[in-house]
């Protein structure tokens, strides 16, 4: 059974910090990063969870296409404000695509057919999705064509901008702890 491209990203999210202390990171370094404006990333957030996970079904569809969209404006604002954090840059572009995919397509990111199908998904599910097959897509490239199989016990539907978005918090995780893995070039000092 597939779940929620938020679940997936979350133990995606999940692994990335186990595999600091795997490398030689400290953990402990991650306490001293101070974000700017943190609440407007939860804001983000929960936008996202509200129109995706919890009134999918509810309110109009250009209310959901509008928060959607408005959602990555708003992750922008943050990632511009924290644009010292190393990696972020990598973050930012990756979100700067799935954006770009999304609102090319009315505010959903197309998702291939057959990605869909192989991950388990209902082609034309039912409510407000952020993620399905568009009629005809623009930049389908962009959107969710890589899957993980219905077979695996994890699967979903995901972009390059995804991609992207995780290997630059990885990437960010690893400078700011030190671990043996990081670009040293980019690290932060240890504390």
């Amino acid at each position: 059974m597939p779940i929620t491209s938020d679940v997936l990203i979350g133990l995606l999210f999940l692994a990335c910090v186990a595999s600091v202390p795997l490398a030689g990171g400290r953990l402990a370094q991650l306490s001293t990063l101070q974000f700017r404006a943190p609440w407007i990333l939860m804001a983000a957030i929960a936008g996202q969870v509200l129109i995706v996970s919890v009134f999918p079904g509810s309110g109009s569809e250009a209310l959901h296409t509008t928060v959607h969209i408005g959602t990555y404006v708003i992750a922008a604002v943050f990632v511009v404000l924290n644009r010292h954090i190393p990696w972020v840059w990598l973050v930012a572009l990756g979100g700067a695509l799935n954006f770009t995919a999304i609102a090319a397509n009315g505010g959903v990111m197309p998702a291939a057919p057959r990605a869909l199908e192989k991950a388990g998904f209902a082609l034309d599910p039912a409510g407000f999705t952020n993620s399905g097959a568009v009629a005809h897509p623009h930049l389908q490239f962009l959107g969710d064509v890589f899957w993980i199989p219905s077979s695996f016990p994890v699967s979903n539907v995901f972009s390059v901008g995804d991609v992207l978005i995780l290997a630059g918090a990885l990437l960010a995780m690893h400078c700011i702890c030190a671990s043996r893995i990081a670009v040293r070039r980019f690290a932060v000092p240890a504390v």
